[in-house]
């Protein structure tokens, strides 16, 4: 393992992660692993747990039992700064999106380049700009999210969570809601 976090096992690893909510068994022994430069799809009817296990991922919820590793890091075990540390290498589309709404769309994707780099100003514009022409946004930048369809929101959602170039990139429910035209182009 570098200190990049490049190595050679698992990008992302589960060990026999358990996790109850209010005597309620949600995750009961989950196990996998995806490799680097893998993609790997967790399918599962409502409620069966794919967004609590994507919460294990990036620390937002701690396992019963069992193991969360991001490129060999401990999830569980990190301390505030090391999660953050590791959060940076993870891209996260909420379902909902997530965008603020009282901030542009390039602002929105700018957001984690201004809090987490020390890129400059024309840098980070760069950076969100192509992030946004990736997802066939490029022309809304200057937008408010509410001025958006809600494929488009998703879309920005995205091109934010790629916005620092991350290791990982974990979605919840991408296309959820959305007309079958949108929904593939995201997928």
């Amino acid at each position: 393992m570098t200190a990049g976090g490049a190595g050679e096992g698992p990008v992302v690893l589960l060990e026999g992660v358990r996790k109850a909510f209010g005597g309620r068994q949600i995750l009961d022994g989950v196990s996998f692993e995806v490799a680097r430069g893998r993609a790997f799809c967790l399918l599962g009817r409502s409620g069966s747990g794919k967004s609590v296990t994507l919460r294990h991922i990036v620390g937002l919820v701690q396992p019963d039992e069992g193991r969360v590793l991001v490129e060999g890091r401990d999830v569980p075990r990190l301390s505030r700064r090391e999660l953050t540390v590791v959060r940076r290498r993870i891209g996260f589309l909420f379902q909902e999106a997530a965008l603020f709404d009282s901030i542009t769309v390039g602002e929105n994707v700018a957001f984690p380049l201004v809090r987490h780099t020390k890129m400059s100003h024309g840098e980070i514009r760069k950076r969100a700009t192509e992030r946004l022409a990736e997802v066939g946004l490029a022309d809304e930048y200057g937008k408010m999210p509410g001025n958006l369809s809600g494929g488009m929101r998703k879309r920005v959602g995205l091109a934010r969570a790629m916005a620092l170039d991350p290791a990982v990139l974990l979605v919840d429910e991408p296309s959820a809601g959305l007309d079958p035209i949108t929904s593939a182009e995201i997928d």
